[in-house]
């Protein structure tokens, strides 16, 4: 492996043992080679949001908005912000 590729993997462990023994979450694990893997796990985030009591239209749209591609996606950013604010403020 490139020294580059060291360092991003070394940074990558950092990050998530601090998202596992800092701040509570599960790791999944590597999910490089997984058949189907994508940025963006929808029914996983359906589910974590569902069990916040998010509403049901907020995540559809929500997910609506992250599947899009990036360019398209900047132009609804506003209406993601609006979204991200309306479901955090339910927590």
């Amino acid at each position: 492996m490139p020294a580059v590729g060291q360092i991003e993997r070394k940074t990558q462990q950092r990050v998530v043992k601090l998202f596992r023994e800092q701040l509570g979450y599960a790791h999944l694990g590597d999910w490089t080679d997984r058949e189907g893997n994508a940025n963006i796990e929808p029914e996983l985030l359906r589910g974590w949001l569902t069990r916040r009591g998010v509403n049901d239209a907020l995540i559809t749209r929500a997910l609506h908005i992250l599947e899009k591609p990036p360019a398209i996606r900047a132009r609804a950013s506003t209406t993601a912000t609006v979204l991200c604010t309306t479901c955090c403020a339910t927590e």
